[in-house]
C-alpha cells in the first residue's frame, strides 16, 4: 500500500475529473494529497460538480488552473483540454456519477472532462472511483456501462456500502480517500 508519508515516485502529470455528486468534496482531499506528494494535479470541474464545489480549493491545493469549461482558454495555440490529455500520466475521476459512466462507455464528448478522456492516448490509465444512489450503480444501464469500460481497461475502485446521502443504505459510497489514492499511485508506478 501507498502512503502520502512515503517517499514519492518521480513526479507525474493526474487529470482528476471530479463530476456532480455530493462527494465532490471529498475529491479536495484527493487534489491535495496528490499534490503532497509531489505530483502535478490538473484539476477538471464538470458543470454539474460545480453545483456542489467551487474551483477555488483545487486551485489553491493543486497550485494550479482548474478547468471549468470545454472552451477555457490559457496562453498558446493548443486547446485546454487537449492540452491536458497529452500531458496526462492518470486521468483519475473521483466521484464518477452514473451520467459520466455512461458518455465515457458511449464516447460522449459534451464537455472538457469527456473530452479529455477520448482525447488520451490509450497507454494512459484512467481510474473511476463511482459515487452515487445504490439503484442507479445496480441498474442494468449502469452496468453494462462499466462493463463496457472494464473491457477498453478502465480500472474502477468502489463504490462502498453505507448510509448514502439519498438517506438510503447500500451499494454507492464514494471508495475511502486512501484506498483511491493507493490504487492511483498503483497504477503511475506500472509501466504503460
Amino acid at each position: 500500500m501507498f502512503r502520502v508519508t512515503e517517499t514519492p515516485m518521480k513526479m507525474k502529470n493526474i487529470a482528476l475529473g471530479v463530476t456532480g455528486s455530493i462527494a465532490a468534496h471529498k475529491a479536495v482531499d484527493i487534489a491535495s494529497n496528490l499534490t503532497k506528494l509531489g505530483h502535478q494535479v490538473s484539476v477538471i470541474l464538470t458543470p454539474d460538480a460545480q453545483k456542489f464545489i467551487t474551483p477555488l480549493p483545487f486551485k489553491t491545493l493543486s497550485r494550479q488552473p482548474v478547468l471549468t469549461d470545454l472552451y477555457d482558454e490559457e496562453e498558446g495555440w493548443k486547446p485546454s483540454h487537449i492540452r491536458a490529455a497529452d500531458e496526462a500520466d492518470l486521468l483519475l475521476i473521483a466521484p464518477a456519477t452514473a451520467n459520466t459512466i455512461a458518455k465515457l462507455a458511449h464516447g460522449l464528448a459534451d464537455d472538457a472532462l469527456s473530452c479529455i478522456a477520448l482525447s488520451l492516448n490509450p497507454n494512459v490509465p484512467i481510474l473511476l472511483a463511482p459515487a452515487m444512489n445504490g439503484k442507479m450503480w445496480l441498474h442494468p444501464a449502469t452496468q453494462e456501462n462499466v462493463q463496457k469500460l472494464v473491457k477498453r481497461g478502465v480500472v474502477f475502485i468502489g463504490p462502498e456500502e453505507g448510509l448514502l446521502a439519498c438517506g438510503y443504505e447500500g451499494i454507492g459510497r464514494l471508495w475511502n480517500i486512501q484506498g483511491i489514492l493507493d490504487k492511483a499511485l498503483e497504477l503511475l508506478s506500472n509501466d504503460h
